[in-house]
């Protein structure tokens, strides 16, 4: 066990562990497998949590609303999270692991990623109190439309999907559509 920048002390196998749980809670939400509510649960009342996009957000409200938003609805409810690797930092109590933002086979047999970085700040009892995620947001922007664009040739979304990429994207609505 190692002092960490606010002096609690949590052993490797601690962290590792509560990576593990996160890891695995925010693969079984994006799946069905789990709510949202369960990867919630894995941060303190007060966490920061700052996206890209969204910026800060803080405290689990905050973090509930963007998932809410963000990873619950379309089309955020088209991706999958593969590890590429993670480390950990005992004596900071940090968690840095490169993630895939991965979508699901649009129906053309071909699956899209970009990839983030996220840096997870330990507190004790398998929470975070603190999360960034880094990432190119103009190459995932790009490639939820590319998506789309491939999903709607492929005629694999529902009319409620393709009237969101009409109303977001218009420019990727494809002139021909599969039924």
């Amino acid at each position: 066990m190692t002092e960490t920048i606010d002096g609690a002390r949590w052993s490797r196998e601690e962290l590792e562990g509560a990576y593990q749980n996160w890891y695995k809670t925010i693969n079984e939400a994006a799946s069905g497998q789990a709510s949202w509510e369960e990867f919630l649960a894995l941060y303190t009342d007060d966490v920061v949590y700052h996206d890209q996009i969204q910026g800060d957000l803080e405290g689990r409200e905050s973090v509930r609303q963007w998932a809410s938003m963000a990873l619950d609805s379309f089309p955020g409810d088209q991706f999958r999270f593969p590890e590429i690797w993670h480390a950990i930092d005992e004596t900071q109590g940090l968690v840095i692991a490169q993630i895939k933002n991965e979508m699901v086979d649009p129906g053309d047999g071909v699956v899209a990623w970009e990839p983030h970085i996220s840096v997870m700040t330990y507190a004790g009892e398998g929470r975070f109190s603190a999360q960034t995620d880094a990432y190119d947001v103009e190459s995932f922007l790009t490639m939820i439309k590319e998506w789309g664009t491939r999903a709607m040739k492929a005629g694999f979304l529902d009319a409620e999907q393709r009237g969101w990429y009409e109303m977001v994207y218009p420019e990727t609505v494809p002139d021909e559509v599969a039924s």
